[in-house]
């Protein structure tokens, strides 16, 4: 089926999900390029809450230098490790990206794994801007993770079920935000949708064969200096107890760096941790989901994710 060189009526967002490693970038590329070739050029806008930092490239599989050269990229590089970027600055950020993508006569790909992120754009969350309260802020950092945990799942556990148990940042945000307010936080994200269409595509594989593809990256990130990346950023002076450096990858190499485990059980660890990670992500992406056009690409291609983009654009 050929893409069509027309005019499209309504603008239309096209989100790229799915687990880590499933080949998301790879995937959104050809589409993009494809797009290229057409009067309606695609461009990716990035909903990946670890490539928004600067100088943490290798564990976070940001986009390459010569992949971003391949099509224009959005959202990518937009903090310092030891600043804060907000859900509702993200989503605003997003919005202004898309449409001044649509502005251009483009096509927009909203693509990343994190789950939170693709959904305050696709459903519009109504976000609530709860400022800072470093006080608070310093006391729930003193109690322990699990206890944490525990409390949220008691305040709110339908906000509970979007966050991993040891993602503190989220946990201590969500307590302040239902603190500072006495609503539950999922409560007061009520939802807005874009004023345009959107069409979801997922990307999905075979536990097993995700796992293969996992490890694969895994060492390649090894291969190409993980561990001098992790050196580098506390060369200058980024802490291991910064939320960006808690984060897959900085985590287990952080641990071998300090001299607390080995590179062998760094690496297996990082490994264990990325498949419990891709767990947690199908309490957001499910193959089941029916507003998500869902491809098994162990017995599909980008040949079929490509007739399906061109019919949505008929």
């Amino acid at each position: 089926m050929e893409i069509p060189n027309s005019e499209f009526r309504i603008p239309k967002l096209f989100t790229l999900v799915g687990p880590t490693a499933v080949g998301k970038t790879e995937i959104a590329l050809k589409l993009a390029r494809e797009f290229l070739r057409i009067e309606h050029a695609g461009e990716i806008v990035s909903a990946d809450s670890r490539t928004i930092y600067r100088g943490m490239d290798i564990a976070t599989a940001k986009p390459t230098r010569a992949q971003q050269a391949l099509a224009p990229h959005h959202l990518l590089d937009l903090v310092e490790p030891d600043e804060e970027l907000t859900l509702a600055d993200y989503q605003q950020r997003a919005f202004a990206a898309i449409d001044a993508i649509f502005a251009r006569g483009k096509i927009p790909f909203l693509v990343g794994g994190t789950g939170l992120y693709v959904r305050a754009v696709v459903e519009g969350y109504r976000i609530p801007r709860v400022p800072p309260n470093m006080t608070r802020r310093a006391e729930l950092e003193q109690i322990p993770a699990p206890e944490l945990y525990a409390r949220l799942k008691t305040l709110d556990p339908e906000i509970a079920e979007t966050i991993l148990p040891n993602n503190t940042r989220r946990m201590i945000r969500a307590l302040e935000v239902i603190e500072a307010t006495g609503e539950k936080m999922s409560e007061q994200q009520t939802r807005h949708p874009p004023p345009y269409a959107i069409s979801q595509i997922g990307l999905s594989l075979p536990r097993p064969l995700l796992y293969e593809r996992v490890d694969a990256r895994i060492e390649q990130m090894i291969a190409l200096g993980l561990e001098d990346e992790v050196r580098g950023l506390v060369a200058r002076g980024y802490g291991f107890d910064l939320p960006s450096m808690t984060s897959l990858g900085y985590r287990e190499m952080g641990a071998y760096v300090r001299g607390e485990i080995s590179l062998d059980e760094a690496i297996a660890l990082l490994k264990s941790n990325t498949r419990k990670f891709i767990r947690h992500q199908a309490n957001w992406f499910r193959p089941g989901d029916a507003q998500i056009h869902w491809f098994d690409l162990s017995v599909q291609n980008y040949d079929d994710i490509r007739a399906f983009v061109a019919s949505q654009l008929e």
